[in-house]
C-alpha cells in the first residue's frame, strides 16, 4: 500500500467512525479516530457486572447471511465471516396475563400458520402481511455509495414492489396493526413510540429474519466493534481512546483539524464527524455552518426516544424459555412522569456462553422514553430519589419477570439499571436518543447531506446521516463519505483492496488521551 501522505481526523470511535477509518486507510489515507472513551463502539457496547455480562445494542444484524446484499459491505471493513451467528426458528414469544401466547416465527410460512391458528378473523389481512413480507425480501436496498448507475438498476429491479412501498410508507406500525381484530396479533406491531415507526421497518425486519438475514454474532456488538478494530489495526489505523474532542478547527472556510479537551491540536487534511449530530453542528463547530433547513431539521423532527435498560443476572439456567418473551401487561407501567408502558420484553441471553457462566443467565429489559430530561435532573438535583426511582422501575421489572418465572427472585445475584442520563453520559446522543432520526411513516429512509454548508474539507457519518441508524449505518454512511473524499483528492477509491495485505501491514497504536480529558 502506498500512502497519499493526507490525513483525515475522524470524531468518534462509535461503528461510524472506525469503518470510516478502514475505508480511508484502505484507500491510502492515514486515518486517526478520536474517542472520549476507555472503549470503542459507542452504544455499540456491553459492560460487565460480577459475572454477567449485559449488552445494550445488538438484537440481530443485518448482514448475517454470506448470500445477503449487505454482507458483502460488512467485508470490507472486516472479516465478518469470523463470527459465530445464531439464529432463531422463532424470534420472540409474545403472551398476556391470562394466559394467552403467540410464537413469532422468523420463517413466514411458520408465522403465517401460527397468526391463522390464533385469529382466523384476521385470515386476509395475515395473508396480505405474509405476502407483504416475501415480496419486501426480494427488495434491494439503494447503497447511498453506489452511484447513480448503480441507483437506476436497483430501483428498475425493485419496481414491482413499488406499489407496495409506497402503501406502507405512509402508515405506522400501529396504524397497520390496526387492520387486525386479535389483541395478541395486533401486539406484534409493538405501542408506545415502537407503535409509531413506520410500518416498513416492521415488514423489512420480517423480512430479513425470513432470509436468515437477522442474526446474533456470538458476544454481541462488540464482537463486531473488535473486528472492524482489528482490521483497523491491520492497515495502520489509529485509535485514540480517552481523547474528547472540544473544537473543529476551521480555517477559511475548511476545516484543518481539532483541539481536544486536553488544548492539544491534531492538524488533518479532512475532519469527518461520527459523533452526535446536534453536539458537530452547535458545540464542535459552533453553530456556524448551518442554514435554515438544518436548523429545522434540528428543531422539529423527531429522533428515537431514549432507554432505561434493567439488567438481571441470574444464576439459573433458562435454557428453555424463549430468546425474546414479551409480556402485554394487565395495567400500564408509569416509567417516568408522561411515559407508560402497556408491554415491556425481557432478552434471555441463553444462546450466548459469553455473557454468564454455565447454569447462569443474563437477562435485560429495554424500556423506551422521551423524558429523558427527567432523568437527567434528577440525577443532578437529587441523587438519592434518582436511585429510588431506578429501584422502582427494577422492582416491577422483577415483578414481571416473577410472573413468567415463579420463584426466581432468590436466584437473582445482581441487578442494574441503566437511565437517558446513563446514554447521555457515556456516548453523547442527544436526547439520550438509541438510534437517532425516528423513521415515522413518510418520512423514509433516504440519506441526508454529510457536508455543512460553507464549510469544506468535513463529512459527517453515522445516524445523524441516515434516518433509522443501526448498526448497518456505519459502513452505508462511511462508504459514500470516503468515496466523496477520494473523488475530491483525485485518488482512487479501493475498498476492501487491501485486505489481503492485512497481515504484513503494522499494527494501529492505541493512545491513552491526556488524563481527565473525559
Amino acid at each position: 500500500m502506498t500512502q497519499n501522505e493526507r490525513k483525515i481526523a475522524i470524531v468518534g470511535g462509535g461503528i461510524a467512525g472506525l469503518c470510516a477509518a478502514v475505508y480511508a486507510q484502505e484507500c491510502g489515507y492515514q486515518a486517526e479516530v478520536l474517542e472520549m472513551h476507555e472503549m470503542a463502539g459507542g452504544l455499540a457496547t456491553s459492560w460487565h457486572r460480577g459475572d454477567y455480562t449485559f449488552e445494550t445494542c445488538m438484537h440481530w444484524l443485518w448482514g448475517s447471511n454470506p448470500h445477503g446484499p449487505m454482507h458483502p459491505r460488512w467485508l470490507e471493513v472486516c472479516d465478518l465471516d469470523r463470527l459465530n451467528f445464531v439464529t432463531w426458528d422463532k424470534f420472540a414469544h409474545i403472551e398476556n396475563e391470562i394466559g394467552e401466547s403467540l410464537e413469532v416465527f422468523s420463517n413466514v410460512d411458520r408465522l403465517e400458520k401460527e397468526l391463522l391458528n390464533r385469529s382466523p378473523q384476521d385470515a386476509k389481512e395475515i395473508r396480505r402481511l405474509c405476502d407483504a413480507v416475501r415480496s419486501l425480501g426480494k427488495f434491494k436496498m439503494p447503497d447511498p455509495g453506489g452511484g447513480w448507475l448503480a441507483g437506476l438498476w436497483t430501483m428498475l429491479g425493485n419496481a414491482p414492489r413499488l406499489p407496495l412501498l409506497r402503501e406502507l410508507m405512509h402508515l405506522s406500525a400501529k396504524g397497520y396493526g390496526k387492520r387486525f381484530k386479535d389483541p395478541l396479533v395486533r401486539s406484534l406491531f409493538g405501542e408506545g413510540d415502537v407503535g409509531e415507526l413506520s410500518a416498513l421497518a416492521v415488514i423489512f425486519s420480517l423480512a430479513w429474519m425470513n432470509q436468515g438475514d437477522a442474526g446474533y454474532p456470538i458476544g454481541g456488538s462488540q464482537a463486531l466493534i473488535r473486528l472492524i478494530e482489528e482490521r483497523l489495526r491491520s492497515l495502520g489505523g489509529r485509535i485514540r481512546l480517552g481523547a474528547k474532542v472540544d473544537r473543529i478547527l476551521v480555517d477559511h472556510g475548511a476545516a484543518v483539524g481539532v483541539r481536544l479537551l486536553s488544548g492539544e491540536t491534531i492538524p488533518a487534511d479532512w475532519v469527518i464527524s461520527a459523533a452526535d449530530g446536534h453536539a458537530t453542528i452547535y458545540d464542535l463547530l459552533e453553530g456556524k455552518f448551518t442554514n435554515r433547513a438544518i436548523d429545522k431539521l434540528y428543531g422539529e423532527r423527531a429522533t428515537f426516544p431514549s432507554y432505561l435498560q434493567v439488567s438481571l443476572g441470574i444464576g439459573r439456567d433458562l435454557a428453555a424459555l424463549p430468546a425474546q418473551v414479551t409480556r402485554v401487561l394487565e395495567a400500564p407501567f408509569e416509567v417516568d412522569p408522561g411515559t407508560e408502558l402497556k408491554q415491556v420484553s425481557f432478552r434471555f441471553f441463553n444462546f450466548d456462553p459469553t455473557f454468564a457462566a454455565a447454569g447462569k443467565t443474563a437477562v435485560t429489559c429495554f424500556l423506551p422514553t422521551r423524558n429523558y430530561e427527567y432523568w437527567v435532573h434528577l440525577h443532578q438535583t437529587d441523587p438519592n430519589d434518582y436511585r429510588k426511582e431506578k429501584e422502582r422501575v427494577a422492582q416491577f421489572i422483577v415483578c414481571e419477570l416473577e410472573k413468567k418465572i415463579p420463584g426466581v427472585r432468590p436466584a437473582i445475584e445482581v441487578i442494574d439499571v441503566s437511565t437517558p442520563f446513563t446514554v447521555i453520559r457515556y456516548t453523547g446522543n442527544w436526547k439520550g436518543s438509541m438510534e437517532g432520526w425516528f423513521v415515522a411513516p413518510g418520512s423514509g429512509f433516504k440519506m441526508l447531506p454529510n457536508t455543512l454548508p460553507g464549510l469544506r474539507q468535513f463529512m459527517m457519518v453515522g445516524q445523524w446521516v441516515m434516518p433509522g441508524g443501526g448498526l448497518p449505518s456505519g459502513p452505508m454512511t462511511a462508504r459514500p463519505a470516503i468515496r466523496a473524499i477520494c473523488r475530491h483528492d483525485r485518488v482512487p477509491f479501493t475498498p476492501g483492496l487491501l485486505a489481503a495485505a492485512k497481515d504484513f501491514a503494522p499494527p494501529a497504536m492505541h493512545l491513552p488521551g491526556p488524563k481527565g480529558a473525559h
